[in-house]
Parts: C-alpha cells; sequence; structure tokens
C-alpha cells in the first residue's frame, strides 16, 4: 500500500553541501520525493537536474562568506521560497587537544559552527514572514559523545548542540521547528578529506595515528549517507520533530549509555575504544 507524501514546510529545500556525501545523498531523497532541491556547495556546476517527482538545483555557495550566503538565500527565496534548510556543510580536523594549530581550530569552526549560524541568519526571516519553517542540522554523534584526537571537532558539533537548543526555544511561536540530526560512522568523502594538525615532534603522535586510524576504518565501514538523508526526510513530514534525532540502534544505545554511567566510567571506555 502507498503512502502519500506529507509537506508540511512546503517542498521547497535548501541543502548546504549538497554536492556530497550526506549532503548529496539528501538532495536525490528529497528530490526523488517531489522537492525542488537547491544543492549549494562551493564548487559545483550550476545545472537543474530532473530527479524523480523534482529535481535539484545546483548553487554556488560559500558557508563561509556572508555576501555569497545573502545572495544565494535571496536567490532562492524570490524563485521558489524556502520551506526547510538542512545544513549538511562540514570538515573534520584531527589532531590532539594540546598541539592543534590555533589557525586549525578556528577553521574547524568557522565552517561547522559559524557556516550554520551565517545560513541560519538569512534563511530565518523568510521563515519568520510566512509563519513557519524547519531548520535541520546534520550534526553527529560527536556532538554529545567527544572523541579523542577530535577534541575540535567534537566542540564545534557540541556548540551546535547548544546553538539548536536554544534557537527551537527562540523560534518556537513564529512557526518554526529546529532538529538536530546525529550520525555515527558513515561511509563518506569526509574520512579521505579529514585534515591532520600534528607537529613531528608531537608526544601525542602514535597516539592520535593509531585513532585516527581507527576512526577511518569505523568510517570506511560505516552506514550508507543515504541513512541519514532518509532520517532528514522523516522529520521534514512532522509539524514538530524531535529535537534530537540518533542515527542507527547501536548510537541510540551509547546515547543510552551516557545517561546512565557515570562521566568517568563513560569517558574511561571511550578512551580504550580509540586507545
Amino acid at each position: 500500500m502507498a503512502f502519500a507524501m506529507v509537506y508540511p514546510y512546503g517542498k521547497s529545500i535548501l541543502i548546504t553541501g549538497g554536492s556530497s556525501g550526506i549532503g548529496r545523498a539528501a538532495a536525490e531523497l528529497f528530490a526523488e520525493k517531489g522537492y525542488t532541491v537547491w544543492a549549494a556547495s562551493r564548487h559545483c556546476e550550476e545545472k537543474t537536474e530532473k530527479i524523480g517527482f523534482g529535481e535539484i538545483i545546483s548553487i554556488k555557495m560559500d558557508v563561509c562568506d556572508e555576501e555569497s550566503v545573502k545572495n544565494c538565500v535571496e536567490k532562492i527565496a524570490g524563485e521558489t521560497g524556502i520551506g526547510i534548510v538542512l545544513c549538511c556543510a562540514g570538515m573534520g580536523i584531527a589532531g590532539a587537544a594540546e598541539d592543534t594549530f590555533e589557525e586549525d581550530v578556528r577553521r574547524q569552526f568557522e565552517v561547522n559552527y559559524f557556516g550554520v549560524l551565517r545560513v541560519n541568519r538569512h534563511v530565518l526571516p523568510v521563515f519568520r514572514n510566512q509563519g513557519k519553517g524547519l531548520v535541520l542540522i546534520m550534526s553527529s554523534v560527536a556532538g554529545r559523545v567527544p572523541l579523542p584526537y577530535q577534541s575540535h571537532y567534537s566542540s564545534s558539533k557540541y556548540a551546535l548542540d547548544a546553538y539548536a537548543q536554544a534557537l527551537r526555544a527562540e523560534t518556537k511561536d513564529f512557526g518554526i521547528r529546529v532538529c538536530i540530526i546525529e550520525p555515527g560512522d558513515t561511509k563518506t568523502g569526509f574520512t579521505d578529506a579529514r585534515r591532520m594538525s600534528l607537529p613531528e615532534n608531537s608526544p601525542y603522535r602514535e597516539h592520535c595515528e593509531s585513532a585516527v586510524a581507527k576512526m577511518a576504518h569505523d568510517e570506511e565501514n560505516g552506514v550508507s549517507p543515504m541513512k541519514p538523508a532518509l532520517v532528514a526526510l522523516k522529520a521534514s513530514e512532522k509539524e514538530n520533530p524531535p529535537v534530537h534525532i540518533t542515527v542507527g540502534a547501536m548510537y541510540k544505545a551509547v546515547m543510552a549509555l551516557k545517561r546512565i554511567l557515570p562521566d568517568k566510567l563513560f569517558l574511561g571506555a571511550i578512551a580504550k575504544i580509540y586507545k
């Protein structure tokens, strides 16, 4: 028996990081279900693809550039309107907390945290004016479970978690909903693109390289990016989606253990995994 799609926020969605990984998977999935998908990224060929019952319009936008974001959002709002924004743009830096270069930390936050703020700053007025909208933030389990040798990546995701919860409270009366999605290990190009910030003489070098190799192995054997994309699609069908959606039974169990176990035991277990 076929079920009709539900579009409580309309059928136009802006996806950042829409040219690869989870962003691209989400773009294809939403288009198949009848959405007009604006897939934004820094490097893309601007074109329109008909997919399923909808389309993907690739558009250039740099989440680290205020003018680029402003112009892009204005163009989309003027042509099709925006009912949903799905923030997928992100990058990762690995290294020991002590000796990760400051410029790398700033770059990490510029993309993962300030990039989301910058996009939402221009999208939220559109949502307020129309009386509804949905903000979906593709974060990570690392946003609530800190990973050794990815402390700054984890911190950028922790910051998004606090931001999303506060934003949800602030925008509730305007008909805007905010949901943060937390995938675990996912097989995307993110693994190969991860930057290492590790001085040659670092006392953490051996342990860091071992931990990052373990992370890379788990990611390369992780779930398809279509899985978190499907979670985003299902959230878009709800008038009031949950604040957090953790992707996958294993990671839901990890979150449950985090709530139950004392911090000392939980963090000790995480440290052993990446030793």
